[in-house]
């Protein structure tokens, strides 16, 4: 199975969070239980690779990066744009080498706060997660965003977040202070067995983390690092990275049926398919998604600056459509063959997308996007024609509703 960046973060994150609160409470706030400086620590290794990792691709990758010119056509080439990207992909070029060094800055300089004292450790935390809401501002980027603030949490302390909080009656606030002074006094105590079972726990789930961030520390000090991969069967301690070489053009993928008996006659007549979110229709508003993820769109901006040969299950989605299949048609926006007989073909046309220039004539005529064809990207299929496609590679020829 191919893991997305995300999801072995995902993973990652949700494996230190088992580590940070007791097993065996459920109380809010357990009194001789204090979450563990050594899993806050691990959280804090986590966002600092993450973040650095990200940062060194990009250095080592795309030339425009280190051109500072990556920001001209990120906004557009992105996977999924939203709405606010159409306008920031016209913002003056002098904006877009500001943004590009800011970039830099926060993913090569500011993770290195972390180890630098409180303050600056406070100080990377609230960075990150002004970068982070940027992302998700300008970028339709999954859970990636959302999840990657997690970590940065543990850039704070009690102190820095008790401003969150009213010191009023008996709130969490007076009940952490409350507990705090208590522990101070009690400072020297004998432990209890289970804080002894905890310790331990704690010192050898460090040690394993240590362990195991040997080829990542590794891999990002190698000129030939490579990002989104994981060293140990189990996933728990990853490198990441995103967006080492920026797509210079959009290209899309637009899937059309028809239910002509000739697919390629003057006669017949195609009609677009058009997907939740992923550009298609010229006049449809770029989508807000995040931090939900449409797959499928995505997976289709991957196939459009690859071939269907490399993306073999493009034509077993085209095969499903041909057969009006219920469960794939549950993951597209518009089926222009809805409530009629399924098509007979269903092809790939492969076309350039841009943004339109705002308070120009395209965007006077309700349109967001701009679009030239550069060819076919897969010719028109039938069902009976996939028939040995789909049986050479074992899959379930579809049969038509």
């Amino acid at each position: 199975m191919h893991f997305q960046g995300w999801e072995s973060q995902l993973l990652e994150t949700g494996f230190l969070g088992i580590f940070l609160c007791p097993f065996w409470t459920l109380s809010q706030l357990p009194k001789h239980t204090p979450p563990s400086h050594i899993v806050i620590w691990c959280y804090r290794w986590l966002i600092f690779r993450i973040m650095l990792g990200a940062g060194l691709i990009k250095i080592r990758g795309d030339r425009c990066w280190r051109e500072l010119t990556c920001m001209n056509y990120h906004y557009e080439t992105q996977p999924v744009p939203n709405p606010l990207a159409f306008y920031m992909h016209r913002s003056p070029w002098w904006f877009h080498q500001f943004e590009t060094l800011f970039n830099h800055f926060i993913e090569l300089v500011v993770p290195f706060f972390i180890f630098l004292g409180r303050r600056m450790c406070i100080l990377q935390g609230v960075l990150q997660i002004f970068f982070q809401a940027l992302l998700i501002i300008s970028g339709n980027l999954s859970f990636l965003n959302w999840l990657t603030m997690v970590p940065s949490l543990a850039c704070f302390d009690d102190v820095s977040l008790g401003s969150l909080f009213s010191s009023r009656g008996k709130g969490i606030k007076a009940r952490v202070l409350e507990t705090q002074d208590k522990a101070a006094k009690e400072k020297g105590a004998p432990l209890r067995y289970g804080c002894y079972i905890r310790r331990v726990v704690n010192i050898s789930f460090g040690v394993l983390i240590a362990f195991l961030s040997v080829p990542v520390v590794v891999n990002l000090l190698s000129s030939r690092q490579v990002m989104n991969t994981s060293f140990n069967p189990l996933r728990i301690v990853n490198t990441y990275g995103a967006f080492g070489s920026i797509t210079k053009e959009r290209t899309e993928v637009i899937l059309q049926g028809t239910s002509s008996p000739d697919p390629n006659g003057p006669a017949a007549v195609w009609e677009e398919y058009e997907f939740k979110c992923k550009p298609g229709d010229l006049r449809r508003r770029p989508c807000f998604i995040s931090p939900y993820h449409y797959r499928l769109d995505w997976l289709m901006w991957f196939a459009a600056f690859q071939t269907y040969e490399q993306n073999e299950w493009i034509i077993h989605l085209a095969g499903k459509l041909l057969a009006n299949e219920k469960e794939v048609l549950s993951l597209m926006a518009f089926n222009p063959f809805e409530g009629e007989a399924p098509p007979r073909w269903v092809r790939g046309e492969h076309f350039q997308y841009k943004f339109c220039q705002p308070g120009g004539k395209h965007a006077r005529d309700s349109k967001w996007w701009i679009r030239k064809r550069i060819g076919p990207y897969f010719p028109p299929v039938n069902l009976e024609g996939l028939r040995k496609y789909f049986e050479s590679r074992r899959w379930p020829l579809p049969s038509q509703n």
